[in-house]
């Protein structure tokens, strides 16, 4: 119930609404390539002014990691993406989900049932909304990917319920 109403406050704000031809894909990739701090291999937390990520990151990006946005519901191409590789911040490279943590469960972001490791996301408590719910964020550069709930599959029984936005793939 709380989902459902969560989704349509989402679409009725219209403040997480993307233009037709940015597909989650292309916005990931123009984030890296400009984004001088990307790195799938350093573990140093990266903690930079808010300045910074600004000139950094495209405008998509920067608002959900961030500002803490979500973006529209079914709009990222990784929701149903079966594409094998590890997931990581479009933010900083950080390493987030492997592939075959991902699982499809119509809630309308891209979900995974577990990260890569323990410190790779950070758990926060989130009451806005009127709901009580965990954020997850970057263990490296603590940008916003999404929420995490207790009604995934097995083995964990997690969803992680996550902006494509703020994802970037390497196959």
């Amino acid at each position: 119930m709380y989902k459902i109403i969560f989704c349509l406050l989402l679409l009725s704000s219209g403040a997480c609404s993307q233009g037709p031809n940015n597909s989650p894909l292309k916005k990931a990739s123009m984030s890296t390539n400009q984004n001088k701090y990307y790195s799938t291999t350093s573990k140093e937390k990266l903690i930079l002014p808010d300045s910074v990520w600004k000139q950094v990151l495209s405008p998509e990006v920067y608002q959900i990691a961030r500002l803490k946005g979500t973006e529209r519901p079914f709009s990222s191409a990784f929701e149903t993406s079966k594409e094998v590789g590890t997931f990581h911040c479009a933010a900083c490279g950080n390493p987030l989900f492997k592939s075959t943590a991902k699982f499809e469960s119509g809630c309308g972001w891209p979900s995974f049932f577990e990260p890569i490791t323990k410190g790779s996301i950070i758990y926060l408590p989130d009451n806005s909304h009127g709901m009580m719910r965990t954020e997850v964020e970057c263990g490296k550069c603590k940008a916003h990917l999404g929420h995490v709930f207790e009604d995934g599959p097995p083995p964990t029984g997690l969803r992680y319920c996550i902006n494509g936005v703020v994802l970037s793939l390497e196959k």
